[in-house]
């Protein structure tokens, strides 16, 4: 038996080198494209990418260009590209301890310090420490943690904000907000045990179109178990009644056997909330993390972002990355049909083999749609990048 059991698992281990081997023979040139594009578009002045001589800048697309590139494990904080990058993002440290250039300061900072957790130098180890305390302050919640700028007024746990982040003072939060400040913690160390990944907790179950977990009207009866955008419509409602999907309302049958109309979950917010539900190292067998999985396997696809076309595809194909990989199994159960078993897919493979099919001959990627930003092909090279290096582990 036990030499069964070490065939078995040398079967395994061999199957799995096999396949690594596969993934990184298939990916390295999509990614060396990739990088090769990137270092073209950096602006040689200042060290940045995407950089506006009128501003405001974004120094969270320069920290994604940094992120794919500091992810390849030929590249290092020493390369003169990255080198003048970190320049230029450390430029934009504000006192509090934010990094922005005077919008959106969240997104920055959070996509910012994920970047700045992969580098070793003493001025991004005091950003780094700063930013967390930044980005917990941040979040909605009972009070502003001692020492810190607050950026919001105290809610209760029953508020719809409680748990959330925005895009900045005062903003209204949301799930992609809440998923990059929670990228950016856990990148950088911070605890799963930590406050703010357990007030994260509390938006990411109301954010989640599942009844048994979610307190809000709008999931009453719910059991797609997939996530939506927000928990309020817009800025100016708090009242909790509504929740907002940028993918509309679907059809479902209810949990009592009715049918009515709920808010849409799809895929890149699901792919965040399941990644947001790891990184809180909830149990794998938690009903908020299979619930979540389960509309992962009926909804596999590498052809859209499901639910929303080919609007924020890219940020899809991130999203997903890191969510599968955090997951941590070689493969995925996809549904087929209900009646039929579900098949095993690579995703992995699959990943690269779409991404690669969607670059072009300079290196970028194909723009697929323009909303959220997704017809700068810097941004969009840097989200595939990222996806590229993590499914090519």
């Amino acid at each position: 038996m036990k030499g069964q059991i070490a065939a078995a698992w040398m079967g395994c281990a061999a199957a799995c080198a096999w396949a690594s081997d596969n993934r990184h023979a298939l990916a390295r040139p999509v990614i060396d494209q990739a990088i090769a594009y990137l270092r073209s578009r950096q602006d040689a002045t200042t060290g940045g990418w995407a950089h506006r001589t009128d501003g405001p800048n974004f120094p969270a697309i320069t920290a994604l260009v940094l992120t794919g590139m500091l992810d390849d494990p030929r590249i290092d904080q020493n390369d003169p590209a990255v080198k003048a990058g970190l320049t230029y993002v450390l430029g934009y440290r504000k006192p509090d301890g934010t990094i922005h250039d005077g919008v959106v300061p969240s997104y920055n900072t959070a996509i910012c310090l994920s970047m700045l957790a992969r580098v070793r130098t003493c001025d991004s180890a005091e950003a780094t420490a700063r930013a967390q305390t930044a980005l917990r302050a941040m979040q909605w919640q009972f009070e502003v943690p001692e020492g810190a700028q607050s950026y919001n007024e105290p809610v209760s746990e029953d508020h719809p904000y409680f748990g959330g982040i925005g895009y900045g003072n005062h903003g209204r939060p949301d799930l992609s907000n809440l998923g990059f400040a929670l990228d950016a913690l856990h990148d950088s160390g911070v605890s799963s045990s930590d406050e703010a990944f357990q007030r994260a907790l509390v938006f990411l179950s109301r954010t989640q179109m599942l009844d048994s977990v979610n307190d809000m009207p709008y999931a009453d009866g719910s059991r797609q178990g997939g996530f939506i955008y927000a928990t309020v419509p817009n800025a100016q409602s708090v009242d909790g009644r509504a929740g907002q999907s940028m993918a509309g309302l679907v059809e479902e049958e209810l949990e009592d056997g009715s049918t009515g109309s709920r808010l849409r979950a799809y895929g890149s917010m699901t792919y965040v909330g399941f990644k947001s539900l790891i990184y809180a190292d909830l149990p794998r067998h938690d009903p908020r993390v299979t619930a979540a999985r389960g509309w992962i396997e009926r909804h596999y696809t590498l052809d859209e972002n499901p639910g929303m076309g080919a609007q924020g595809q890219y940020y899809y194909y991130l999203a997903m990355a890191r969510a599968l990989d955090a997951w941590g199994e070689p493969t995925i159960s996809v549904r087929v049909n209900d009646g039929q078993p579900p098949r095993q897919v690579d995703w992995r493979l699959e990943l690269i083999g779409k991404l690669g099919e969607l670059q072009e001959a300079d290196g970028s990627f194909r723009v697929l749609d323009q909303r959220w930003m997704e017809g700068d092909s810097v941004l969009i090279t840097a989200y595939a990048l990222i996806a590229l290096e993590t499914a090519a582990r």
